[in-house]
């Protein structure tokens, strides 16, 4: 599934090369510091001077809708690779994709209730990516037939975003939801 969201990136070179660096700045900072990072170590991380990052990004809500957006486009991407697996094994790997994004970027986990137009439309497009994998395991028999994509989404973003004792904790819990997404009987 190719997905193209709304985005801010500038058209001249010099202009994209600087809203790139700092997008990758915001995405490592995010991923060290959690969202409140502050604005002037991303504008240091990227080489930039604040003013050029106050300029592409007047707010810190514009600079975290671009990171979640370019994740959103990964992760939908991940989607359309999958078609080649068993159906139940498309959408949990599928799943283990969505909990890395959420997992490491604790930021997004909270864009996933933002309510502007970027954030909608990247919450839309997850959903439009997973649904066919969800159906498709349906079909199969291998998914609970009641559940719906929104029911998936917000049950595995739920599990991401707290805290473990380690990564087998993590897992073993993991496994549990993917037990209750089971159709009855497999």
């Amino acid at each position: 599934m190719e997905v193209s969201l709304p985005t801010r990136r500038p058209k001249r070179t010099d202009a994209r090369r600087n809203f790139d660096a700092l997008v990758a700045a915001a995405r490592e900072a995010f991923a060290d510091n959690g969202s409140q990072v502050s604005l002037e170590d991303i504008a240091r991380r990227s080489g930039v001077s604040i003013a050029t990052l106050y300029r592409n990004f007047p707010t810190r809500e514009d600079l975290v809708e671009e990171v979640h957006r370019e994740e959103v486009e990964k992760l939908c991407r991940a989607a359309s690779g999958l078609d080649d697996l068993d159906p139940w094994d498309a959408l949990v790997t599928w799943l283990h994709h969505f909990t890395d994004y959420i997992g490491t970027k604790l930021v997004f986990a909270d864009a996933l209730n933002r309510t502007t137009g970027g954030f909608q439309a990247c919450r839309k497009a997850m959903r439009d990516a997973g649904r066919p994998l969800v159906e498709r395991a349906q079909r199969a028999g291998a998914a609970n037939p009641d559940m719906t994509i929104d029911d998936v989404l917000r049950l595995v973003a739920g599990i991401s975003t707290i805290e473990y004792v380690d990564d087998v904790q993590r897992g073993r819990v993991f496994a549990l939801v993917l037990a209750g997404m089971r159709a009855p009987g497999r």
